[in-house]
């Protein structure tokens, strides 16, 4: 038998079975961390870049809420969750990063952290997308779990 809860007796893939768990609170939490440039950054105002495209932040944050809602659709066996919550933030960590901060919450019966990994991906391809017409020198990081709760365990990095 494997480790791989995504494996069936035959390693074949499957979906996991969760239809025997309780719903319960699910919260995940996840970091990107992109370094824009100080090339990018000097066209910070203190609270958003503007470039042709739109507001580079906002724009951001709305693809990483999306990215979370969808998040079923882009990984094979990820299960469709119902989201109470998901929130996105972009801080400044010195004159070339930004940190992206993911949280999602959910009452079901497996966790999040799929949902709260791909807003931050996404959120973080989007500001990719946006300034790269001032430098294709972008470079995203590091995209980590920060920590998860419910279920059988929790974690926190």
């Amino acid at each position: 038998m494997s480790d791989f809860t995504h494996l069936d007796e035959n390693r074949q893939p499957q979906m996991v079975d969760v239809i025997e768990k309780n719903n319960t609170r699910r919260t995940a939490r996840a970091e990107a961390i992109v370094n824009l440039t100080p090339e990018v950054m000097t066209r910070f105002d203190g609270s958003e870049i503007q470039s042709k495209k739109g507001p580079v932040f906002h724009t951001a944050i709305l693809a990483g809420i999306q990215a979370a809602k969808k998040t079923s659709d882009l990984i094979p066996l990820c299960h469709p969750l119902p989201l109470a919550k998901c929130k996105v933030t972009i801080d400044k960590l010195d004159e070339a990063r930004v940190s992206i901060r993911t949280e999602v919450v959910t009452d079901a019966k497996t966790g999040v952290e799929m949902e709260a990994l791909s807003a931050a991906s996404v959120a973080a391809l989007t500001l990719y997308d946006m300034c790269k017409a001032v430098t294709k020198g972008i470079i995203i990081e590091n995209i980590r779990l920060i920590e998860k709760t419910g279920g059988k365990s929790d974690f926190q990095a």
